[in-house]
């Protein structure tokens, strides 16, 4: 591991004039993912700002919904009465992410800004245009099971790791942030990137911005909706395929539906076209196939992966069925699809 300063700030000022005095600079609250990336000389930051200290660690209701602050601890936001009563979708990601001990000291902003765990960003000794732009991805002829079939572009195809991120995506949250330049308010959908021709950069964050919350809308989601996760295995594993679902039913008609993917993109995958061909029509299982076709028509995969596109098709289909149902996914429900 490099050596590195260490700032404690006492204010969200003080910690913005930190990261954009020292380029080298990085946030560290419960470092879950970030001490892990130092130890593997993956990270090599010269300074770490620690803003634990901040006042960022409550959920209130704000405008109708709830904000949630950026230090909440994933395992708070999870069994949090509000958002299991309001938010059932996001405890529901939450739960079927990381450890317990795992949940207990990341936080919500951190998990926005975890990093992928692909095997050639961890491994020093192999290229990886995320950690060395312009030196390759040796992904793309490798070992590529966990990569993206959707996104990708001809520099990289890793995937963000997050559950909670794709509730939040299906959710429509906002994520309020604060720089050199002040706050201002970025609609979930644009905070992650996609890869391009700038796969180092994970998120559209600003040069000495820090993530201050997330806010969720004044929304009702909470009967029809789930959150499946489908993985090599049940505990502390990564999505190969998730689907966060959240539809309004009239009866067994679809008024609204919200969709997204995890393990499949660079960010949390909606397709709004694939939403909108679900309104108004019966909650049955050839209009979530239609659904599925829409959104996997892109997909690209590689030598290893080309699995995920079938099976995120049937999770695509047995994720709706089951919010429509207002069955929710089990977090101890062992089946495949």
């Amino acid at each position: 591991m490099n050596r590195f300063d260490y700032t404690r700030a006492g204010t969200v000022q003080e910690a913005v004039l930190a990261l954009a005095a020292d380029p080298a600079a990085r946030v560290i609250a419960g470092g879950t993912n970030l001490v892990d990336l130092m130890k593997y000389n993956v990270e090599r930051p010269g300074r770490l700002v620690d803003i634990t200290r901040l006042p960022l660690d409550e959920i209130v209701q704000h405008e109708g919904g709830l904000r949630l602050g950026a230090l909440v601890p994933n395992a708070t936001v999870a069994y949090d009465p509000l958002v299991n009563e309001r938010y059932p979708l996001l405890a529901s990601a939450l739960l079927a992410g990381a450890s317990p001990q795992l949940r207990n000291a990341a936080t919500t902003g951190g998990n926005l800004l975890q990093r992928t765990r692909c095997y050639y960003f961890y491994d020093e000794g192999t290229p990886c245009n995320k950690r060395e732009p312009g030196s390759g991805c040796p992904a793309m002829t490798g070992v590529n099971r966990i990569h993206a079939i959707l996104g990708a572009s001809d520099t990289c195809i890793a995937t963000h790791p997050s559950d909670m991120c794709v509730a939040l995506a299906a959710l429509d949250a906002t994520v309020q942030v604060e720089g050199p330049n002040g706050r201002r308010s970025v609609t979930f959908g644009e905070f992650h990137r996609l890869p391009g021709d700038e796969p180092h950069r994970d998120t559209t964050l600003r040069h000495g911005e820090i993530v201050l919350s997330v806010d969720l809308p004044d929304e009702d989601f909470s009967k029809n909706y789930t959150y499946l996760k489908l993985r090599d295995r049940l505990s502390y594993a990564f999505a190969l395929v998730s689907v966060a679902a959240a539809l309004e039913m009239d009866g067994d008609t679809i008024r609204t539906a919200r969709l997204a993917l995890g393990g499949v993109a660079h960010k949390p995958w909606r397709n709004r076209d694939a939403e909108a061909r679900l309104q108004g029509r019966r909650a049955t299982p050839e209009t979530f196939r239609e659904a599925a076709d829409v959104i996997l028509a892109e997909a690209r995969p590689y030598s290893h992966n080309a699995f995920k596109v079938e099976l995120a098709r049937r999770a695509i289909v047995r994720g709706l069925s089951q919010a429509a149902a207002g069955t929710p996914q089990s977090q101890t429900d062992k089946r495949i699809a």
